[in-house]
Order: C-alpha cells, then sequence, then structure tokens
C-alpha cells in the first residue's frame, strides 16, 4: 500500500488516462491484461464485492534495481481518511491531483505493478501480492484506505497473518475454477513474457501531488509614513 506522503503543490488541474480500450500496439498489454484478472477476481471473491474496478486505474512502474526484493505492488488511495477530498495542513487546505478516465469518471485509487519485479515472483506469491493490494481498499470505496484496529493500521498487527489471510483467498479464487486464460501470464516470469509477446507496456501514472484548494491571502502593502 502507498501510503501517501506527497509534497503540497500549487494547484496542477485533472490528468486524463484511457483504460476503456484496449491498447493496440504490439506487444503485452500488461495493465489490460491485469484488469481483466482483477475484474474477474473481484467478481468471484464476496470478500471483494464492495469494489467497483471502473473507479480504478491499474498502472504499471518500473523497478529502480532488478532485484528480488523491494515494492512489488501498491495501491495509491486517492482520499483522506474516512474518504474526504480535502485535509488541512499548516492552516491551508489540499487535495489530491484528481485523476479520470476518458469517460470523465474520476479515479479513487491507483493500483500499482512494479516490472519486472512483480512478474519475477512465484504464481502463487503475485496472486496474493494482488489480493494483499485489494484488501487495503475501504469497504467503504470512499477512496480511503481499510484502516485495521490499533497503531499498525495497514497491516494490523502481523504482516505474516496478513499475508497468510490472502493466501486463502488467493486459493479460493482458484477453487472457483476462473478461466486460466485470464491468469496464465502469471505462471511466466518477465523474461519468458518478453520473450513470447515482444515488448511489455501498461499505463504509467506519475505519483500524484497534493493541489492548493485554498490560495493564499494577498499580502497588503502598507505605506510608511514620513516623519519629520
Amino acid at each position: 500500500m502507498d501510503d501517501r506522503r506527497m509534497r503540497p503543490l500549487a494547484t496542477t488541474g485533472r490528468r486524463t488516462i484511457s483504460l476503456v480500450k484496449r491498447n493496440s500496439q504490439p506487444g503485452f498489454d500488461f495493465s489490460w491484461s491485469m484488469r481483466q484478472l482483477v475484474a474477474d477476481m473481484i467478481a468471484r471473491s464476496p470478500e471483494l464485492k464492495h469494489i467497483d474496478l471502473s473507479r480504478i486505474a491499474v498502472a504499471v512502474a518500473q523497478a529502480r534495481k532488478d532485484v528480488p526484493y523491494g515494492v512489488f505492488a501498491s495501491l495509491t488511495p486517492l482520499r483522506f481518511e474516512g474518504g474526504s477530498a480535502v485535509t488541512k495542513r499548516r492552516g491551508r487546505s489540499y487535495r489530491v491531483q484528481r485523476l479520470a478516465d476518458e469517460r470523465g469518471r474520476e479515479m479513487l485509487y491507483i493500483l500499482t505493478f512494479y516490472l519486472p519485479r512483480f512478474m519475477d515472483m512465484s504464481f502463487q506469491e503475485k496472486l496474493i501480492t494482488i489480493f494483499h493490494e485489494l484488501w487495503h481498499v475501504s469497504p467503504k470505496f470512499d477512496g480511503d484506505i481499510r484502516r485495521l484496529p490499533g497503531r499498525c493500521y495497514a497491516h494490523s498487527h502481523s504482516q505474516k497473518e496478513y499475508d497468510e489471510q490472502m493466501g486463502i483467498l488467493a486459493n479460493k479464487y482458484l477453487m472457483t475454477a476462473p478461466l486460466r486464460s485470464l491468469y496464465q501470464f502469471l505462471e511466466l516470469n518477465f523474461a519468458q513474457l518478453h520473450q513470447q509477446f515482444g515488448r511489455v507496456y501498461g499505463i504509467k501514472i506519475p505519483r500524484p501531488k497534493m493541489e492548493l484548494v485554498d490560495p493564499a491571502p494577498a499580502k497588503t502593502k502598507t505605506r510608511r509614513r514620513k516623519t519629520g
């Protein structure tokens, strides 16, 4: 999960991405293929029934280092605690830069997969990672994350127990007999995916910025009065 520690900046406006149509370029469209798989996971998993995938952007990012550790995937919430669109910092109001698809639907989350690192995990680890990130979506689907009791509100007190629970969800999904064509690409590592399809690409979304909602009040100039 992306905890969204972003530097406040001036307003930059809404960005638009294409989610409806599949990219016709040669190669493997990772974002589109992952989107079809996630849609099926949601449809077959009662625990995820609150998720509306049409409000989630599925993106890719290049892992900075080709090593088998680090961030594999992240969920970036585009609202604040309780689904609030605005937050206060040092007395000023800010919001997260808005993101919409080509139909004007505003996104509430960005689900990002880091390549090639994500693809170089085992098949089971990939499924667990996907469920791991989807589980972070708030049950209210309000743009905030699921907040668990305690100080470690994102993963509770035990990351291991959290991942074990996600493993159960992954196994339950496979037991529903989904079409293999949906998840078959996860059976490959990145080199095999590249060898089979050539170019591997997807939607890239820059890290959302914080936008200033209320501009700073204009400073009034005071004229000094001459004396003597």
